[in-house]
């Protein structure tokens, strides 16, 4: 059991917080269009702190929790790539302009960030009431990871979101982005622009990500502090790393089908962990194990997608989908 002290837990909502603050003001205080040499600067550093932090972290209260910390930043950063693949989509979708895409990605990100605190509470608060919420957190990520692979090659359709159905009938949207504002006025009467639309959409699919990856990295910790602090430090570094790697994303043609395969993954180390819990014969899957195929996974579906790329230049990646309902491009199916 990881003893956290509450000054541990406020210098890390401290760090947090103060990284997110400093992405928030580049984000809003200068909209411009992120060239690449900035976007890779950014994400390295993140991606340093991350990896500085898990360090120190390891080295404090000792590498069994380390490995932990590192798997869950793993799987919730291969998820969070996911995330982005459908913010592009979204981005597209919406037509919004390049200087004003930070400013949303920034929004989302910290939404994104409240919506897994409150999950993770949530999640905690289930685990250590109820042990069966084990076996239910299994069987979801098994049934996730199974539609997931059924409709790998299927984009989520944005319009269909009810969110966005709803503001669009109960408000009055104008056609322009005025300037990157939310709000405005329109023929004498109070509206919002097509930026408040787009976070909705965001902020909705937020919400289903964050109810894959909390049972996800659970299946990897069931440290409350371990867990947020994976989440957060995947999620930080989102903005810098969608003007990254937004032109790469549709060469991952695999990358739905590796992300089914680890959520399945998780899924049973789940069932087998309360399988444990009530057996001593039943094996349990070690973080090491978890990290070494997670990262096997990772691996092999990237090597995989630049080949099927190299052998096919058409064939480009979906950010897949859990109904089915969607667009898939026959043209564009890998």
């Amino acid at each position: 059991m990881l003893d956290v002290t509450a000054l541990r837990w406020t210098l890390t909502i401290g760090l947090i917080l103060g990284l997110l603050a400093l992405d928030l003001g580049l984000a809003t205080a200068r909209p411009h269009v992120v060239k690449f040499r900035e976007a890779a600067i950014s994400s390295v550093l993140y991606i340093a702190v991350a990896i500085v932090f898990g360090l120190v972290f390891a080295a404090q209260v000792g590498w069994d929790f380390g490995a932990e910390y590192f798997a869950g930043y793993i799987v919730e950063k291969s998820l969070s790539i996911d995330n982005l693949f459908v913010f592009v989509i979204i981005m597209s979708t919406f037509a919004v302009p390049e200087k004003y895409q930070q400013k949303v990605l920034i929004f989302g990100i910290a939404m994104a960030l409240v919506l897994r605190a409150i999950f993770i509470a949530l999640g905690a608060a289930l685990l250590s009431l109820f042990s069966f919420m084990f076996l239910i957190f299994g069987l979801v990520l098994i049934v996730t990871a199974v539609q997931l692979f059924r409709h790998r090659n299927v984009d989520p359709d944005v319009h269909d979101n009810v969110l966005v159905r709803v503001a669009r009938r109960a408000l009055t949207v104008t056609k322009e982005y005025e300037g990157g504002r939310m709000f405005t006025r329109a023929v004498g009467r109070r509206a919002v622009t097509p930026l408040f639309i787009v976070l909705l959409a965001i902020g909705s699919t937020d919400l289903l990500f964050a109810l894959d990856s909390i049972p996800a990295i659970f299946g990897i910790t069931d440290e409350p502090y371990i867990v947020f602090t994976a989440n957060a430090f995947a999620l930080l570094g989102l903005r810098a790393l969608f003007f990254l790697v937004k032109g790469l994303l549709d060469r991952l043609v695999y990358l739905s089908t590796g992300l089914a395969l680890i959520l399945a993954f998780i899924g049973v180390k789940l069932v087998l962990h309360w399988g444990h819990g009530l057996d001593d014969n039943v094996p349990e899957i070690s973080t090491n194990v978890s990290l070494l195929v997670i990262g096997v996974v990772l691996t092999v579906t990237t090597i995989a997608s630049l080949i099927k790329v190299r052998l096919n230049p058409t064939a480009r990646a979906h950010a897949g989908s859990l109904t089915g309902d969607g667009a898939a491009d026959s043209e564009r199916t890998s």
